[in-house]
């Protein structure tokens, strides 16, 4: 059981749940600094007006800003072939609409390329993972505002010049498609920097769940990034020919809950909207047929589209196309059906699944189900799986050690699932786990939920010397890459 030589295997972050050091050297603010912590049974809060005794998990994360290189260190030994992280916005063009770029920022993304490349760790850097300065949200709605295009298109190409030499391997945004998860304002705020002025305005904390949302702002948004993508993939091609750059689709496996007729169309309708649609646009370049019927249902007006936008998607389409995926759920059109649990799910329980403390229903197997399908739809695009984890409870013991055999066999299970799909025929690149370090939970805003095979000690309290551990899982996931994916014990 071996995997395709140089597959790349490593793990992920993303800047506003690792970084912290939230202003400092001139960063901005971004959106997840206006966003206070919660929990499993609490959810995270947006509170408009800044309140200095609030607990904003992004603000101090868990320091990778000053422990980057302890941390890389700690990845190179586990193996990693690649190591995906975001770019925050924030750091280089401070207010999103600035005439020049922040220094500081460009150089200290030069050096963690710099420390991973010292390693022989390939960087892959998300340009937008959920870091919209806050700036472009009060001054332009976010997206919604077709000008914010080009200044995506600015920050993103100012960093491609600056690194042309370094890394090869790029994703525009992060889960571009979580406006469509959620008929909330989390997808909204988080993917698109949109906020209704209500509730911008407000004199109170607001669950996020409970931010204003319609579908008409959401879709005019969403294209505006569509064609920021389709450009930065364009201009991108110029800088350096040689660039490998991606989408990326927050994937949650789905499957009809009966044979009824009629669970099975509503199955697939909904994964079109929610999945194969921005997949479609990225990747083959146009608007499928089948969004303008749904659009007229929801009473979504298009002319939003331009003259020249479908030139721009047809030119601009993906190298690769990636994804995250951690469960699945069903799909039925009977309104008494039992919902499922977790932040993004939208979906109801699978009887013959079990699931996390957080309601996340684990599905090895659906990962295998998905690679086909995505391969069966691209065939000729190469797939990356850059998000794949395991949220937990871990205990440290007396003597330092923590003993996670539940992330162990969650990632077993996974990976197995994974060389069926590539013994299928599913011409998969890379893997890469999700917070292969604890960070903060971007659904829940705390740490308690942890993701990492490195245990970061930070606590939602506010306590923690931010010291680093290695779990079980650490040694395990080494031997997995030492032997390319032979050794699963």
């Amino acid at each position: 059981m071996s995997f395709p030589k140089g597959f790349l295997w490593g793990g992920a972050v993303a800047a506003n749940q690792c970084e912290g050091a939230y202003l400092e050297d001139g960063k901005g603010l971004s959106v997840p600094d206006m966003l206070l912590g919660g929990t499993a049974t609490k959810p995270r809060t947006f509170l408009p007006k800044a309140d200095p005794t609030a607990f904003y998990p992004s603000h101090q994360a868990i320091d990778f800003y000053h422990h980057y290189k302890e941390d890389i260190k700690l990845f190179a030994q586990m193996g990693w072939k690649v190591f995906r992280f975001s770019i925050n916005w924030g750091r280089i063009f401070p207010n999103g609409d600035d005439e020049k770029p922040n220094e500081a920022g460009l150089k200290h993304y030069e050096d963690v390329i710099d420390e991973c490349l010292k390693y022989g760790i390939e960087p892959l850097i998300t340009l937008s993972h959920y870091e919209i300065p806050w700036n472009i949200v009060t001054k332009y709605n976010g997206f919604y505002d077709r000008r914010v295009i080009e200044l995506f298109v600015k920050y993103a190409t100012t960093c491609m010049k600056r690194y042309k030499d370094k890394v090869k391997y790029w994703l525009t945004f992060n889960e571009i498609n979580i406006p469509l998860l959620n008929e909330d304002g989390l997808g909204m705020l988080y993917g698109l920097g949109i906020i209704d002025p209500d509730d911008l305005h407000a004199d109170h904390k607001i669950p996020l769940g409970e931010l204003k949302w319609n579908w008409q702002t959401a879709m005019q948004a969403l294209h505006h990034e569509f064609i920021a993508s389709a450009k930065v993939v364009i201009e991108g091609h110029k800088i350096n020919p040689d660039f490998m750059i991606g989408n990326m689709i927050a994937h949650i496996g789905i499957y009809p809950l009966t044979p009824n007729p009629n669970d099975v169309l509503e199955c697939l309708k909904v994964d079109n909207i929610r999945y194969n649609f921005c997949g479609d646009v990225q990747i083959r370049g146009e608007y499928p047929t089948y969004i303008y019927r749904w659009m007229e249902e929801n009473h979504v007006d298009p002319s939003y589209i331009k003259e020249g936008d479908q030139e721009i998607l047809k030119a601009g389409t993906v190298d690769f196309h990636t994804f995250s995926y951690y469960s699945s759920n069903c799909i039925t059109v009977d309104p008494e059906a039992a919902k499922a649990a977790g932040s993004v799910s939208q979906g109801i329980k699978n009887p013959y699944l079990s699931a996390t403390a957080w309601g996340w229903q684990n599905d090895p197997v659906g990962l295998r189900y998905l690679l086909n399908h995505l391969h069966d739809r691209y065939p000729h695009t190469p797939l990356m799986i850059v998000e794949n984890g395991l949220g937990a409870f871990d205990k440290v013991e007396e003597d330092g050690s923590i003993h996670d055999d539940y992330r162990i066999d969650y990632h077993r299970q996974h990976i197995q699932a994974i060389h069926e799909a590539i013994l299928d025929g599913v011409p998969l690149i890379g893997y890469t786990t999700w917070g292969a370090i604890d960070l903060v939970s971007a659904s829940t805003g705390e740490y308690a939920k942890r993701y990492g095979m490195i245990y970061v000690n930070r606590h939602d309290d506010g306590s923690g010397d931010f010291s680093r551990l290695k779990k079980d899982s650490f040694y395990w996931y080494k031997k997995v890459i030492e032997s390319n994916g032979e050794d699963l014990k």
